[in-house]
């Protein structure tokens, strides 16, 4: 490979923080207002110019793995986002004497909404409590809700480098329109999604894969029709299903869930595997098929599918659906098996469904003042794959945000945080982790 040469250059610093937040998705914006509400000097850096992530740029708009067998199993913030979005009107939720329940009246009010359990074995599957919402009230009540903590909001950074010495984090350099930046923290918290800084400072992880999507909308559906048709001849609903499933290539269960906006409906799809997150080659060719599928798809419906007469593209997520890539391989790696078998451990900070996220799987090892969260944590690729969603990291960032801050009150590295002393604080701030 040709190579060029780069001339040494000096980089301005242009802030200095006790807390700096890497990526402004659900575990980054979690773990921003944690550390703020802790009484921590925050800075949370984001590349694009909202707050979400792959919530609201990647239009993954429900909220699921937040129930155990009989119970909500996460809190926290990852709660408190979906009371400020019910509040304006931007997510829609069952009530909780719907959930756990599996009955045709109850399946036939929000099944179409996926709020399914997911991973449940029993068929039908029991309606549990999950949140459709809309990826533009994500954007307006996470930004609210990092700028009333008191943390400050910085878009349009794309981080480029860690700032390492002794063995420790310091800070990072961001590429702006201005040019290269330099910004210091007292502790940073990798919420990049792609472990970008733990990457760049030098501590261990894998390079894992799993399928990725172009999320889309359609709008202008008649979604009571196409109800209405799929329950009166389900035959004939099951082999249009089958059809649109071809021109997609890849999608879950169900190709199309209503969404809180009338006549809109989310689109998961299409899912296609085989390929880097990290290449933009790679991600380039996805953009390209994704789009021209859901194109063919739509033209299909519309000849076709009852209610989707008049339906067009409304929109196609601004980011891409990337699932996985690099995960760190921190002082405890997560396995399949400690999920599927519902192992809980002394340390534990956070909790999805039914499975337990120990302290220790955010902490790299080797190198001192960076903490880990969101789908880049600690854990082999077939954990990952099972342990993701946008609730549980919204939980395990807010364990990152308090940890740093109370690392910062008692003046020890991360890693040597009183584990106990958090997790008192994380269940008094309404986080479930299975201990009460």
């Amino acid at each position: 490979m040709a190579m060029v040469n780069e001339p040494g250059r000096q980089t301005p610093v242009v802030a200095e923080t006790d807390v700096l937040v890497v990526g402004g998705g659900p575990a980054g914006q979690a773990a921003a207002v944690a550390a703020a509400r802790a009484g921590a000097e925050v800075m949370l850096l984001e590349r694009f110019g909202y707050l979400g992530g792959l919530a609201s740029g990647g239009m993954v708009l429900l909220l699921d793995d937040m129930c155990g067998e009989r119970e909500v199993s996460v809190g926290g913030l990852a709660l408190e986002i979906i009371d400020r979005l019910e509040r304006i009107g931007a997510c829609v939720t069952p009530p909780k004497g719907d959930c756990f329940r599996n009955d045709a009246e109850v399946r036939d009010r929000w099944v179409r909404w996926g709020f399914e359990e997911l991973y449940g074995k029993k068929r039908p599957k029991p309606i549990i409590y999950s949140g459709a919402f809309d990826p533009e009230g994500w954007k307006q009540v996470s930004q609210e809700m990092v700028l009333e903590a008191g943390a400050k909001l910085r878009f349009h950074s794309w981080f480029s480098r860690a700032i390492v010495e002794d063995g420790a984090v310091r800070g990072l350099v961001v590429e702006t329109k201005s040019g290269r930046q330099a910004i210091l923290g007292r502790v940073v918290i990798d919420a990049t999604g792609d472990g970008d800084v733990f990457a760049s400072a030098g501590a261990p992880g894998v390079h894992g894969s799993y399928i990725m999507t172009l999320v889309h909308r359609l709008a202008d559906v008649d979604t009571d029709a196409a109800i209405a048709f799929e329950r009166a001849d389900p035959a004939a609903a099951q082999q249009l299903d089958r059809e649109v499933k071809q021109l997609l290539g890849g999608s879950w269960e169900m190709w199309w869930l209503l969404t809180p906006r009338p006549g809109v409906v989310w689109c998961n799809c299409p899912h296609i595997p085989g390929h880097d997150g990290l290449d933009p080659e790679h991600q380039t060719k996805i953009e390209i098929e994704a789009r021209r599928r859901f194109m063919k798809v739509a033209e299909f419906v519309r000849a076709h599918y009852p209610g989707f007469q008049r339906a067009y593209i409304l929109d196609a997520a601004p980011q891409l659906g990337v699932r996985q890539t690099r995960l760190l391989e921190g002082e405890y790696v997560v396995t399949k098996e400690d999920i599927l078998e519902r192992r809980t451990f002394p340390d534990v900070v956070a909790r999805g469904r039914d499975y337990y996220t120990p302290y220790r799987s955010l902490v790299p090892k080797g190198i001192e003042g960076l903490l880990v969260a969101g789908r880049c944590y600690s854990a082999t690729s077939e954990a990952q794959r099972i342990s993701r969603e946008i609730p549980p990291l919204m939980v395990m960032g807010e364990a990152a945000g308090t940890a740093a801050a109370l690392s910062l009150e008692s003046s020890v590295a991360p890693r040597k945080v009183d584990v106990s002393g958090l997790q008192k604080r994380l269940v008094a701030q309404g986080v479930n982790l299975g201990t009460r």
